[in-house]
């Protein structure tokens, strides 16, 4: 039985931006901070990953975004439109956090006055021994192509509720694919498409849960023994 060592604490940064008095950006953003007695330095470099990109964001925020929001003021102030603030939120979910294994997605939202904001997903599956990102290809272990393997698992899915998705689904799950869109938990695989790359806006992000089987491997078994109990 394999022992989780590594605790997380969530830090972040928020701010309202204000121009004549009045806010015209709000911004979050999430990002964690792991630990373990065990995993130090390895976890070192999963950690600067992440607040690097926070500070980047948050840099993003405080000038490129703020001009933009500045200009969307004036404009609205002078056409007499209501003044609608910008609003930018990156927030994290920790879906896998056991034996070697960080898994997690973040979803980038974004509003910029317009209809409705837009949120965008990333994610990385970690080995936690090494300080290095799994790849979707590493978590599959039978011989024929996995891309193909995992595509049909997730028409046949698909297929169960075609009015779901866009009519030309079939070709665009195939177009539209990102061997980077997946994060694992400790049932499944979840390879996910991003909005309108598969489905109308409404249907927001579509996830495909594919349980480890036979070819799917769950990443705990890339584990070394360093955290057996």
């Amino acid at each position: 039985m394999q022992k989780n060592t590594v605790t997380v604490i969530n830090r972040v940064f928020h701010n309202e931006l204000r121009y004549n008095s009045t806010t015209v950006l709000k911004y979050k953003i999430e990002y964690p901070e792991f630990y373990s007695d065990k995993l130090k330095d390895y976890l070192n470099n999963i950690n600067n990953f992440y607040k690097y990109r926070a500070l980047a964001y948050r840099k993003y925020c405080e000038t490129t975004l703020y001009d933009e929001a500045v200009d969307q003021y004036k404009v609205s102030v002078e056409s007499g439109y209501p003044v609608r603030a910008f609003e930018a939120m990156w927030v994290y979910t920790i879906t896998y956090k056991a034996a070697c294994i960080i898994s997690m997605y973040s979803d980038k939202y974004e509003f910029f006055g317009g209809a409705h904001g837009t949120t965008v997903r990333g994610s990385q599956t970690w080995n936690a021994e090494k300080g290095s990102q799994l790849h979707l290809n590493q978590l599959y272990c039978c011989n024929n192509n996995y891309k193909k393997y995992i595509l049909n698992l997730i028409y046949n899915k698909a297929e169960l509720t075609p009015s779901e998705y866009f009519e030309d689904y079939p070709k665009l799950i195939v177009n539209t694919f990102d061997e980077n869109s997946f994060y694992c938990t400790p049932m499944e695989l979840v390879v996910y498409y991003q909005q309108y790359d598969i489905a109308p806006y409404a249907g927001g992000i579509r996830e495909f849960k594919l349980p480890y089987d036979k070819c799917i491997l769950n990443p705990s078994k890339l584990c070394s023994s360093i955290n057996e109990s």
